[in-house]
């Protein structure tokens, strides 16, 4: 890691909680809480439903990123959200989405869906394929403020090129990124083996860093899927792919 002067720890297992942990940590794969529902495997970075940690509540306004696989034919009856800011990431498979704002769409591999769940909403979400398994991300991060009219959008990196921070969303449009009410950006990167990009960390900010598949290289520590990386100190990333792979960055207030 090019962040000079930040030592990489592993998790802070029985010390402080990540929101007041200075530096640099990894949160593995396998340190996740899990629940296995038979049609849904799920694996939750924070605190999440049955899977309760006091030492992972969140990082900063990123209250979750769960890792579900949904079996061919099933999924998540309707059912409410409120005041959440909901990203959907597909990573294999296709999702079929309702909701009561009158949205009805399939989203696939590369597909970013994105609900302001705000004064309240209805959803469904539902795997339409008869053989194939969906493998997603669904992220919560926590709104600045309550009550907003609940809003749709969708924006795909199918197609998107490799070796490319892309920004997914953001405070602002800028660029097509996705408005969220949240000082938070997300960015999406997908890389061939031997790519490399760099982020900075600036002053006050705060990056999560989640691979989502393949594996990575950070200076001398290597990421695999479903690690993720957490840096509150200011530096410069520079992640290199050891294979095909795809994270997402969070740059946090």
């Amino acid at each position: 890691m090019t962040t000079t002067s930040t030592t990489v720890n592993s998790a802070p297992a029985g010390g402080a909680a990540p929101a007041t942990t200075t530096g640099t940590f990894i949160r593995r794969s396998a340190e996740r809480g899990h629940a296995n529902h038979g049609w849904l495997e799920s694996y939750h970075s924070f605190s999440f439903a049955d899977y309760h940690d006091p030492r992972w509540m969140g990082f900063r306004s990123l209250r979750v990123i769960n890792d579900d696989l949904i079996l061919p034919g099933m999924g998540f009856g309707t059912h409410p959200h409120r005041d959440m800011e909901i990203i959907t990431y597909i990573l294999r498979g296709s999702l079929q989405h309702k909701d009561s704002m009158g949205n009805g769409r399939i989203i696939r591999p590369g597909d970013v869906q994105y609900m302001a769940a705000g004064s309240g909403v209805m959803h469904s979400e539902f795997n339409p394929s008869a053989d194939e398994a969906t493998h997603l991300l669904q992220i919560w991060i926590q709104p600045n403020r309550r009550g907003v009219t609940p809003r749709y959008e969708e924006r795909s990196f199918s197609t998107a090129a490799t070796g490319v921070l892309h920004k997914v969303a953001g405070p602002t449009s800028d660029g097509g990124a996705i408005a969220i009410h949240q000082d938070a950006e997300l960015w999406l990167a997908r890389l061939e083996a031997g790519q490399t990009v760099t982020h900075t960390v600036g002053a006050g900010r705060h990056v999560w860093l989640h691979v989502a598949v393949g594996d990575v290289r950070i200076g001398d520590t290597t990421l695999h899927g479903g690690d993720a990386l957490a840096v509150t100190e200011p530096g410069t990333l520079s992640i290199e792919s050891i294979n095909a792979a795809q994270f997402l960055l969070f740059n946090l207030a």
